[in-house]
């Protein structure tokens, strides 16, 4: 059975390889997966974003980043909020703060996928794609 909801996929190849230690994960390439991927680079939550493959085979290869002698992944947790089944939108007064500002809320948003930071400066509220500390 096919995976519906490619932004679940993608936040659960990201947790997978974090928690495994991986150096890189690749993901279907999409625009919106390159959007969410464009926001976690900005947040220093990946180091690099490469693009391998044609057409519909393109895909995504994201390099994580570690922190510390231990390599402590800098994602510790991936939540996806806004699902298929249940769409969650907040207006720029309610968009959440994650971990009081260390982590990362992702909105989708009329002027494109951006951080809950970015949301709020620009005035703008959307659908909360997922939590990401």
């Amino acid at each position: 059975m096919a995976n519906h909801d490619p932004v679940s996929d993608m936040l659960t190849r990201l947790r997978n390889a974090s928690e495994k230690r991986h150096e890189r994960t690749k993901i279907p390439a999409s625009r919106l997966i390159r959007s969410i991927a464009n926001v976690l680079q900005q947040e220093g939550f990946i180091a690099t974003i490469a693009e391998e493959g044609e057409g519909v085979q393109r895909q995504l290869v994201l390099e994580l980043k570690y922190s510390g002698k231990h390599r402590q992944p800098t994602i510790r947790s991936v939540q996806r909020v806004s699902k298929p089944g249940l769409r969650i939108y907040k207006n720029t007064r309610q968009l959440p703060k994650v971990l009081g500002g260390l982590g990362v809320a992702i909105i989708s948003t009329s002027r494109g996928v951006m951080s809950d930071r970015d949301a709020r400066k620009q005035g703008v509220g959307g659908e909360v794609l997922c939590y990401v500390y």
